[in-house]
């Protein structure tokens, strides 16, 4: 017992490190289990917990952030856009888990949940508006990209000769010779 402290405040051995604990405002209690405040810590950063937000997994003890972060513990499920923890609602398409706010337009970033999506070769997910803009042909014309009409999720073009035309711009003009 540390002769510098009464007795009279003494509240028992610190889970953490088995020491005693004396004096007020100098430990906490989590768990059921008391400790210095010195000693409830994340086990990965470090970082002190009195009074902050923590989880357990197998008595271990992880902030916010650690435990968030995927690889650091045990954990079935992390979204395939940001790689963290799916925690609460979880988004499944396309076979992968996402945060709902993860699974967005790489164009716009606008939530696609509930909306229709389209997905290019390289597994980029668009909305159906700007997978048009950034994929559609452009016009062997006028240049311009080909684009559906308004309240269409179709383009209608003419392709001759291996090149692409809006229906108002093709000419038709075919030279047998």
């Amino acid at each position: 017992m540390d002769p510098s402290f009464s007795p009279s405040l003494y509240f028992g051995s610190c889970t953490g490190c088995r020491k005693a604990v004396y004096g007020e405002g100098r430990a906490c209690r989590a768990m059921g289990h008391l400790f210095h405040d010195t000693c409830f810590t994340c086990c990965v950063c470090s970082e002190k917990l009195t009074g902050k937000p923590f989880y357990t997994v197998s008595g271990r003890i992880y902030c916010v952030k650690d435990f968030m972060y995927p690889g650091v513990h045990p954990s079935s499920e992390v979204c395939n856009s940001c790689g963290f923890l799916l925690m609460d609602m979880v988004l499944q398409a396309r076979g992968k888990s996402y945060h709902p706010s993860c699974f967005c337009c790489v164009v716009c970033r606008q939530s696609l949940e509930g909306q229709q999506f389209t997905v290019d070769a390289e597994s980029r997910v668009y909305c159906v508006s700007d997978y048009h803009k950034v994929k559609a042909p452009l016009c062997a014309a006028c240049r311009e990209p080909i684009l559906p009409t308004e309240g269409s999720q179709e383009s209608i073009r003419v392709v001759s000769f291996d090149r692409n035309y809006h229906p108002e711009c093709y000419r038709g003009e075919v030279n047998l010779i």
